[in-house]
This record gives C-alpha cells, structure tokens and sequence, in this order.
C-alpha cells in the first residue's frame, strides 16, 4: 500500500527558483520548527491541509510537465513544511519518475539523521535554510536547538557533492545582524559548503 502525505499546495512552471530549469513546488504540511517569521505558516494549522495524496497520485498528477523537466534538466522541489519528514513518500516518488527528473529537497535539516540518510540516495540537490550558525540566535528564531542542523550539514557534506547544496543565510530582522550574517558563512565555508544564498526576511511589518 503506497504511502500518503498532506499537502499544503502544488505550484507548477517555476523557473530558476529552485535551480536549473522548470520546476514544480511541492509542499508538504507539517514542520519541527516553530519559525517567528514562517512563510508558509499554514503548514503548522491543523486546517491547513489542501489535500492528502499518495505517490502514485501525485507523479500521475505531475507527468504533464515531464517535457519540460527532461528539455531543462528540471523536476519537482519538496518543500513545506519540513519535506525531510516524509522520507518514505518522497523514496517511493523517485521509483516512479526514475533518475530523469532532478528532486530537490528545500530543508531545515532540523530532522532525525536517519531521514537524512534515508534520503541521500535519493535526492539530487538541497536547498538549506540554516537560519543562522549561533545557537542562541537560532533558538530565539526558531523555538528549537541546532544541534542537528549542523550535524546533519555535516553528514550530507560527507557524503555528497558539495555543488548540489545551497545554503541559505537569511538575515532576519530582530534577531541576528550584518556581523551574525558574515561570521555563519564563514563557519559554513569552514565546513566545506560552497553555494551561500543570503537574503533577507520579510516580516508581517513589511507586507
């Protein structure tokens, strides 16, 4: 019997924003952090799930745009929510699409090291939100510990291509600086990761 997973939406024909080529967004519900700016806050509200699905529904569902992915070198990013949570669903998704479509995993890391390693065979790239390298910074932001992001950065770094893995450096307003900003690359570079992505939240104020 397949594996089911909730999800929160589908969004199809993004280009270059989760790597190379066209891409759709898959966003799962559920998360192990308690963001103070979180984007997809939906994810965490137990009215939140848009519809619950299985692998096989979901690659039938997404087959329409394999062209694209194939002409583009493209594919489905699993985002959330934590998509690492559901390391069984996504493990069963690639036996149905095959190594021809690139997966990417847009994550916290914020996870078991065991869905990590159950997941290395079988995503292509990663997109990491590290939030930031200080625990204290970390926690006030997030409600959690660091501990396991970093030693599941370690791990992947161990283990995989450090080109397929994007790191994200945010600045978040209120509760890290410039300085924070610069001193978690650093310590990311120190560690082997070569692709930083920083940027800066936007917060409820903004909008």
């Amino acid at each position: 019997m397949a594996t089911s997973a909730p999800l929160i939406g589908i969004a199809r024909h993004r280009l270059t924003i989760d790597g190379e080529g066209v891409t759709t967004l898959v966003a799962f519900h559920g998360c192990t952090l308690r963001c103070r700016y979180c984007l997809n806050a939906i994810c965490l509200r137990k009215d939140g799930i848009w519809k619950t699905t299985t692998p096989p529904l979901l690659y039938e569902e997404l087959r329409c745009d394999e062209l694209y992915f194939l002409a583009t070198g493209g594919g489905v990013t699993f985002g959330g929510g934590e998509p690492m949570l559901q390391s069984r669903f996504i493990s069963e998704f690639r036996q149905l699409c095959g190594k021809e479509w690139r997966l990417t995993l847009e994550t916290s890391l914020n996870v078991p090291r065991r869905l990590v390693e159950e997941l290395i065979p079988v995503a292509d790239n990663y997109i990491i939100d590290i939030k930031d390298m200080r625990p204290d910074v970390y926690r006030a932001y997030t409600g959690r510990s660091n501990r396991r992001v970093i030693a599941n950065l370690r791990l992947l770094l161990g283990q995989v291509d450090p080109d397929r893995i994007i790191v994200r450096t945010p600045l978040i307003p209120s509760y890290n600086t410039e300085q924070d900003l610069l001193a978690s690359a650093q310590a990311l570079r120190d560690m082997g990761v070569i692709h930083l992505n920083p940027f800066t939240y936007r917060t409820p104020n903004d909008e």
